[in-house]
C-alpha cells in the first residue's frame, strides 16, 4: 500500500479552528514557550516508554536499546526546526486521537481563560500545548512510529487552517518527530543560540538528554537526588518554575534526603500564590510526581499527602518502591504510607517554622493557604493538635486586618478566664459590632472574631486548644466572671418600670410569634438594645451555618431564638413607654419588626435583608409626621 493510497483529509472541529485562528493571529507574547511544550511532550513519551520497559506489563519493545533522548535539529537555510524523541510513539489511531482533537477541557475553556489571562501563561492548560507551534510555524509535520514492533509509521500534517492530513509514512526509528516550517517572522527560532537558551531556561531539568544539533545542552541531573548543601537557592527556584510553569518564586522549599525509616528523596515547594499552578491545571488534578530510582511512576500521585496539603508541589523519589509497581497498585503500597507520614510531618514542621521565624512570609502563606489548614483541622482528627497551632483569627484584641494565633490568645487570658471565646459573623465589621461582645467588653475579655464561612466547621471539630475549651459567646449557658465593682455616676432612674417592660415583652411576643422562643430581660447587654441567643436545646450557630454552607437549608429560615432586651437602653425605654400607652402607636409594631430584623442581620441569619428597606421607609415617614 502506497502513501498516496492512504492519504486522508479531516476537518478540525469548530472549536479547534477557533483556537488555531487565535494562535496564528493573536498570541505573540513569549512565543518561545512552544518549544517548552514540545520538549514536555517528548519527555512524557520517553517516561511512558521507560515505564513500559521496567513494569513488565507491556508488549515487546521495538528497538529496546535505543537511547532515551530528545533531539533538536535546526536548518536555518530552509527555516525548519525539528524536535524528535525515541519515546513510546503513536499508532495511526493514537495520532488521530491526540492531534485531531483537544483534551478534556476543550478549546472553548481555553478561549474563555484566554480572555482573563496572558496566553503565554495558559498555553498547555487545556491540552492545547502542542497547538502552540502554530504561533511560529505555518506548517507542521508529525511523523511517529509506535514502540509496538508490528506498528506502522504515520504522518500528520497541518497548516493552521481548517483541516489536517493523515497518511502512512516511512520511519526506521521508534518515537516521534515534529517538523516545524517556521514563518518569516520566526527566524529567531532557527538560530542555534536562541534554541539553546530556550532549552536551558525552560527545560534544563528534564530527566533525559536534550541534544541541539548533536550537543547535550540540559543539566538533566535529578536535583532531588543531590545533597541539600550541594544545591544553590537559585537552582531550587529554577527547578520549581520548570516543574510548575510558575512565573514567581515559591514561598518556601523543603529538601528531604533520608534512608530511614524509608528511603526518601524529595524536593517540595509551597507556592507563593493560591492559584493552581499550570502544572496542575495541565493535568487536571493535584498531586506530587512519584519516582522510583529516578523513573517516573506517577505524575500526579494524590496519596502522598493528605488532601489539605494538596497545594504543595514537588517531586518524591524512593528506592523502596519497586520499579515493577503498577500505577493502579501503588496507592495500596505499604511504603507509600510511610512516605506519606514522613512528608506530612516535615511539611507541617516547615509551616510551623515559617509561623515562628518569618511572620511576613507566614502571613502571606495564611492569606493563600489558611483555608487548607482549616480544612485539615476540620477533617483530620489525628492532625488537629499540630494544625491548630497554625490557625490565625481576627479578635477584639487585634486592629484592622491583623490576626492572632490561639497560643497568643491564651497568653493574654486573665487568671479567672478558663475558656477561649469566639463569635461567628459574616464579615469583620459586623463581628466587631456584635451585641454578644457587650459583656466581654465590660470585663475587658478578648473574643475571637470568626468570619470565614468554614470557621463553623473548625470550632465544631476542634472544641479545645491545648486543653482550653472553645466557647461561643452567644451560648445562653455561658458563665462569666463577675464585673469589677466600680462607683456608679449614673443618676438616672431605672431603665423602665416593671409594668412598662412587661407590656413591651407581651407586645413583642405577640408581634413576633413563633419566630422567637421567648422575650426576656438580658443580664449581659450593655451597649446594644437586643440580642438573639440560642434557645435551650436549639440548633447552635455553628451547626446552622454549616447547614447553610452545605446547602441543606435552601429556604434560609432562621431557627427560633430567644430575644433578649437591654432594659436600660434608650430605645428599649421608648418602646416600653409606647407599649404601656392605652392606645398602642402604629409605629411600635413596625419598630419591633425592624429591631428583630436588625438582630437577625447582625447574626448573619436574615434570609432577605432587602425586605428591611420598605420598613425603614415606613419608620422614616412616621417620624417625619411627628
Amino acid at each position: 500500500m502506497t502513501e498516496a493510497n492512504t492519504l486522508e483529509r479531516h476537518e478540525f472541529r469548530a472549536e479547534i479552528q477557533q483556537l488555531l485562528h487565535i494562535l496564528v493571529h493573536s498570541l505573540y507574547t513569549e512565543r518561545e514557550i512552544f518549544l517548552r511544550e514540545l520538549i514536555s511532550n517528548a519527555s512524557d513519551a520517553l517516561n511512558r516508554l521507560r515505564f513500559e520497559t521496567v513494569s513488565g506489563e507491556g508488549a515487546e519493545i521495538f528497538q529496546p536499546d535505543a537511547e532515551l533522548a530528545i533531539r533538536i535539529s535546526i536548518d536555518s537555510e530552509n527555516r525548519t526546526l525539528t524536535v524528535s524523541d525515541s519515546g513510546i510513539g503513536m499508532t495511526r489511531e493514537e495520532v488521530m486521537d491526540s492531534l485531531g482533537t483537544i483534551a478534556k477541557s476543550g478549546a472553548a475553556a481555553f478561549v474563555k481563560a484566554l480572555q482573563e489571562q496572558k496566553g503565554s501563561e495558559i498555553i498547555g492548560q487545556f491540552g492545547v500545548g502542542f497547538y502552540s507551534v502554530f504561533m511560529v510555524a505555518d506548517k507542521v509535520e508529525v511523523i511517529s512510529r509506535s514502540y509496538q514492533p508490528d506498528a506502522e509509521a504515520v504522518r500528520w500534517v497541518a497548516e493552521g487552517g481548517n483541516s489536517y492530513e493523515v497518511s502512512a509514512a516511512e520511519k526506521e526509528t521508534r518515537g516521534t518527530e515534529v517538523i516545524l516550517h517556521l514563518r518569516e517572522d520566526s527566524d529567531e527560532f532557527a538560530q542555534e543560540w536562541r534554541v539553546k537558551s530556550i532549552v536551558k531556561k525552560h527545560s534544563n531539568f528534564i530527566g533525559f538528554p536534550i541534544y541541539v544539533d548533536g550537543e547535550v545542552v540540559n543539566q538533566q541531573s535529578a536535583i532531588w537526588r543531590k545533597r541539600p548543601k550541594e544545591v544553590q537557592a537559585s537552582e531550587y527556584e529554577e527547578f520549581y518554575k520548570q516543574l510548575t510553569f510558575a512565573t514567581e518564586a515559591p514561598l518556601a522549599h523543603l529538601h528531604i534526603s533520608t534512608e530511614v525509616p524509608v528511603d526518601l528523596h524529595a524536593v517540595l515547594f509551597i507556592p507563593a500564590v493560591r492559584e493552581r499552578t499550570l502544572n496542575r491545571i495541565r493535568h487536571q488534578e493535584e498531586g506530587l510526581r512519584l519516582y522510583s530510582r529516578k523513573i517516573l511512576i506517577q505524575e500526579n500521585n494524590k496519596e502522598l499527602l493528605p488532601t489539605y496539603l494538596r497545594f504543595v508541589d514537588g517531586v518524591v523519589d524512593s528506592e523502596d518502591l519497586p520499579l515493577s509497581v503498577s500505577r493502579e497498585t501503588v496507592q495500596s503500597n505499604r511504603v507509600l504510607q510511610q512516605l506519606r507520614q514522613a512528608l506530612t510531618g516535615r511539611i507541617t514542621k516547615e509551616v510551623e517554622r515559617l509561623a515562628t521565624e518569618d511572620e511576613a512570609k507566614y502571613r502571606t502563606f495564611w492569606q493563600n493557604f489558611g483555608i487548607f489548614i482549616k480544612e485539615g483541622v476540620s477533617t483530620d482528627f489525628r492532625a488537629q493538635e499540630e494544625l491548630s497551632k497554625l490557625l490565625l483569627f481576627h479578635s477584639t484584641y487585634t486592629e484592622g486586618e491583623a490576626v492572632t494565633s490561639l497560643a497568643a490568645y491564651k497568653l493574654r487570658m486573665g487568671g479567672d478566664q478558663n475558656e477561649i471565646y469566639y463569635i461567628l459573623a459574616d464579615d469583620l465589621k459586623v463581628a466587631r459590632r456584635s451585641p454578644h461582645l457587650d459583656p466581654f467588653r465590660a470585663r475587658g475579655m478578648e473574643v475571637l472574631l470568626l468570619t470565614d464561612p468554614v470557621d463553623g466547621f473548625v470550632v465544631n471539630s476542634l472544641r479545645a486548644f491545648d486543653g482550653t475549651p472553645l466557647r461561643n459567646a452567644d451560648d445562653p449557658a455561658l458563665e462569666l466572671p463577675p464585673l469589677p465593682e466600680v462607683e456608679s455616676t449614673d443618676t438616672s432612674t431605672d431603665a423602665t418600670t416593671s409594668e412598662e417592660f412587661g407590656a413591651l415583652v407581651a407586645r413583642m411576643k405577640a408581634v413576633l410569634g413563633t419566630r422567637v422562643t421567648n422575650v426576656v430581660e438580658s443580664n449581659r447587654l450593655t451597649d446594644n438594645p437586643v440580642r438573639l441567643a440560642v434557645a435551650e436545646g436549639g440548633m447552635g450557630q455553628e451547626m446552622e451555618r454549616m447547614r447553610r454552607l452545605m446547602g441543606e437549608d435552601d429556604n434560609m429560615t432562621a431557627a427560633p431564638r430567644r430575644l433578649e432586651l437591654n432594659r436600660k437602653h434608650e430605645l428599649v425605654k421608648e418602646l416600653a413607654a409606647m407599649a404601656s400607652e392605652s392606645e398602642t402607636p402604629a409605629v411600635l409594631d413596625i419598630a419591633i419588626e425592624h429591631l428583630y430584623d436588625s438582630a437577625l442581620l447582625m447574626e448573619g441569619l436574615h434570609p432577605n435583608p432587602a425586605e428591611m428597606g420598605p420598613r425603614i421607609q415606613q419608620l422614616l415617614t412616621l417620624a417625619m409626621k411627628k
